[in-house]
């Protein structure tokens, strides 16, 4: 078990699922919000791709029934959506300064208004099109990925295509100008779901102990040991006997016939109708 209090996210893995904290639906976000975080990247190569922070909306019938609200990395650049049911106002900030080891976001909106701050950029703001003021929004909230399959199954007009990949920590959200900044979820903090969330700095390798030379290898929240030829098993404290097809070699024996361990080698045992060292012969 890991205490995960700042959650590391790994993207998109091989299968297209991404990882992801879904939090309760945000309340009363309809006509104000105001959304504090910090942000860690795994490294610089993952600023340049489409990636989710986070996303909260669901599905209309088109850009114009979609609303929405959502943040995310595109070409190094932090890129702030919102969809009133009017059509999408967006807010990209200017390139990130790649030498910072944190970035820290601080956004907003008042009806049809918006506003965007990265680090130590200026303030950047924008208008929603179209004559809706109100968000309405039923989704729970989503951090660092989404629950189906890929992002792209996402509202269209959002665009991002992978999860997110480094630490999402600090998230705090207000939903009043009177209010205090509170942790996302119920109770506060707490998600009611995720997938491959590990602890940023913190690997589960560092738990498991692979033998006779085996490797961690960590891919999200799941962590495996590679092991050397000859050896198998969860932490790699089994041989791989002669007579198993991952031997290096695999045995020779064909035409089904039964392969038999040997103080020196192996056997086979030829079923009727075959013969030869390895029943290859009829």
């Amino acid at each position: 078990a890991i205490n995960i209090s700042q959650p590391s996210f790994s993207g998109t893995d091989v299968f297209g699922y991404t990882s992801f904290l879904a939090y309760s639906t945000i309340p009363n976000i309809t006509f104000y919000y105001e959304f504090r975080l910090k942000f860690q990247l795994a490294n610089h190569h993952s600023a340049l791709q489409d990636n989710l922070i986070f996303f909260t909306g669901q599905k209309g019938q088109g850009l114009n029934g979609d609303d929405f609200l959502e943040l995310g990395l595109r070409n190094g650049r932090v890129v702030y959506s919102y969809n009133l049911g009017s059509g999408t106002a967006t807010i990209i900030s200017k390139p990130l300064d790649l030498t910072l080891h944190i970035h820290v976001v601080h956004l907003g909106r008042y009806l049809q208004k918006g506003w965007l701050k990265v680090d130590d950029q200026k303030n950047k703001t924008v208008t929603s099109p179209g004559r809706l003021v109100g968000l309405n929004v039923f989704s729970q909230f989503y951090l660092g990925g989404y629950r189906e399959y890929t992002p792209e199954l996402l509202p269209k007009g959002s665009g991002f295509k992978n999860g997110f990949q480094g630490c999402i920590f600090d998230v705090q959200v207000r939903t009043s100008m009177n209010q205090e900044f509170k942790s996302p979820g119920t109770p506060e903090g707490h998600p009611n779901s995720g997938r491959s969330v590990g602890q940023c700095k913190d690997s589960p390798c560092s738990l498991i102990k692979c033998r006779n030379g085996g490797k961690c290898i960590e891919s999200g929240s799941t962590v495996y040991c590679h092991c050397l030829s000859g050896w198998k098993g969860a932490f790699c404290t089994e041989t791989v006997s002669v007579c198993e097809p991952e031997h290096d070699p695999p045995p020779l024996c064909t035409h089904g016939s039964t392969c038999v361990s040997l103080p020196n080698g192996y056997a086979c045992h030829c079923p009727l109708g075959t013969t030869g060292t390895y029943c290859e012969q009829g």
